[in-house]
């Protein structure tokens, strides 16, 4: 080849590939290290927090273990819940501000509970948990068919009209209470506090450790479903199945959450919201983040819950409904800001 055709190849050749950046969506960095240590330390003052004295009682070491470390377990395995499917309906829906207190699904599990004890006297928590979470699936689902079906001018009818939807079942729920007599079932729920938890009344909540790995797993999945049915059936994925599936994974967490624990508001909406501000909105790089987001949320507001007043103790759900709400009116005024309310 002579230079100058040489030349010309040179010239109309494509330019080298630049070197690979670091992925931004890489797990082991250096500030999750630091968020991962951050949470360990917020476990460790949540074991030594409390007004029992754990040190200088005989049986201090005996309640450790029955009641500082089933605690310290639940408030994890509670905010990795609840922050994953906050996570998984902004997905789905395709919208910040839904999360299970704004769609009314936590209040279908408050009546899911109610009709276990209507239906059979003295339900055990598997009982209580089986019908928290199929009254759960079923809210999530007429709350889904009601998005397909009506066409809504603002971002902000959805969450507005699932609150509404969940305050219509909290009412039925609060008449059926009063009918049978029952107003002590979901007064405990709407507590939503982590006092009661001890050994032997929170390894249910290893569920969500199950929960955690299929969301992983069906990760992509879910992301191209919460790009619309159309770019979802063009990929060759059954979109239908797979809000079945985003569906039934939320069900599933809030049910235990809510036969477990109880009321815990607004975790969905604060954590994913951070994240995703931060990096995006992959479902499977933001999932360990969000979940981790989530523990240390709920770990810091129930030491704040249990601190605040003591020796009393303020129910967490107080906490973290103050801070949901604070947090969901700055989501609205930066949408505003930015014109991204339609």
């Amino acid at each position: 080849m002579s230079t100058h055709a040489m030349h010309e190849a040179e010239i109309g050749s494509p330019p080298p590939l630049a070197e690979p950046r670091p992925e931004r969506n890489r797990l082991i960095t250096v500030p999750f290290v630091l968020a991962v240590f951050a949470v360990i330390a917020l476990g460790a003052v949540s074991l030594f927090t409390g007004v029992y004295d754990i040190w200088g009682r005989e049986d201090g070491r005996d309640m450790f273990f029955i009641t500082r470390v089933p605690r310290t377990i639940a408030l994890m395995l509670t905010g990795a819940a609840m922050a994953m499917t906050g996570l998984i309906m902004h997905l789905v829906t395709r919208n910040k501000m839904v999360e299970p207190t704004t769609t009314g699904t936590t209040e279908w599990a408050g009546l899911g509970l109610l009709a276990a004890y209507l239906l059979v006297p003295g339900p055990t928590l598997v009982m209580r948990m089986t019908g928290a979470i199929v009254f759960s699936f079923v809210g999530t689902m007429i709350f889904f068919l009601f998005l397909r079906h009506v066409r809504l001018r603002s971002s902000l009818i959805v969450p507005i009209t699932g609150m509404m939807l969940g305050a219509v079942v909290s009412a039925f729920s609060t008449f059926m209470t009063l009918r049978f007599n029952m107003s002590q079932v979901i007064e405990n729920w709407f507590i939503g506090s982590f006092a009661p938890v001890q050994a032997g009344r929170y390894e249910h909540l290893w569920i969500i450790v199950a929960v955690t790995l299929i969301t992983f797993l069906y990760a992509n999945r879910l992301t191209i479903a919460g790009l619309g049915e159309d770019v979802a059936t063009a990929l060759g994925l059954h979109y239908h199945r797979l809000i079945l599936l985003a569906n039934a994974l939320v069900a599933v967490c809030v049910g235990v959450v809510a036969a477990v624990i109880g009321n815990i508001p607004f975790l969905g909406l604060i954590v994913p919201n951070i994240v995703s501000m931060i990096r995006g909105d992959d479902l499977r790089s933001n999932l360990p983040w969000v979940c981790l987001t989530g523990m240390g949320t709920i770990t810091l507001c129930d030491i704040v819950a249990r601190v605040v007043i003591m020796p009393f103790e303020v129910p967490v759900s107080l906490i973290l409904g103050t801070l949901g709400a604070a947090v969901f009116i700055l989501i609205l005024l930066r949408q505003r800001r930015s014109g991204r309310v339609r």
